[in-house]
């Protein structure tokens, strides 16, 4: 089996067949500004995933986790991330 192949196989595990409807944006609260931002988010990195991004008003850093529900639905929360 071939790396694609196998690579194919464990995303069918994280996501299984549905309607093939999964969320692939967002709109957050910027923790520092308050101002609205609309992130973009990748269901194919994982079931639960967490980053940082940049504020697009801003340009503090925050702590994204976006976590996928069985059927396509993304929880996402930011928090502001910690610079020690």
């Amino acid at each position: 089996m071939s790396d694609y192949e196998n690579e194919q196989d464990e995303q069918d595990e994280e996501f299984p067949a549905g309607d093939g409807t999964v969320e692939t944006g967002a709109t957050i609260l910027c923790p520092y500004c308050g101002e609205i931002n609309e992130i973009s988010l990748d269901p194919g990195s994982g079931r639960h995933q967490e980053y940082v991004e940049d504020c697009q008003v801003c340009c503090r850093p925050w702590r994204v986790e976006v976590t996928y529900l069985p059927d396509g639905t993304a929880e996402v929360s930011v928090e502001a991330e910690s610079l020690d």
